[in-house]
């Protein structure tokens, strides 16, 4: 059974950075792609950021040219750099590993949580 565990979050102010992690374990890293999501109080989790094997990424609108999502297929990891943060980013995010072809072998973090205040 595999794993992911997040690490990264914390309090930021407005206008801040951060850089999640997302260390994978257990799976063939390569053949998933890898996703963080958020999940504000009361709303719905969200997709932020993908990335597929081959790097090809994709953003939610609220993010694009703010967040960075990357990956480092010789370790396992999946990050994601948070640039001009705002109070509206502050979540719980969650890192997913999302199989191509079997939707049971899909896997999600514990959630790391990101507070965006001054």
């Amino acid at each position: 059974q595999g794993t992911l565990v997040e690490s990264g979050g914390g309090l930021v102010q407005p206008g801040g950075s951060l850089r999640l992690s997302c260390a994978a374990s257990g799976i063939i890293f390569t053949v998933y792609a890898m996703g963080w999501y958020r999940q504000a109080p009361g709303k719905q989790r969200e997709l932020v950021a993908s990335t597929t094997y081959a790097g090809t990424t994709n953003y939610a609108d609220s993010v694009k040219g703010r967040f960075t999502i990357s990956r480092d297929n010789a370790k396992n990891t999946v990050y994601l750099r948070m640039n001009s943060l705002k109070p509206e980013d502050t979540a719980v995010y969650y890192c997913n590993a999302h199989h191509p072809t079997t939707s049971a072998m899909d896997l999600w973090g514990q959630g790391t949580q990101v507070t965006v205040s001054s």
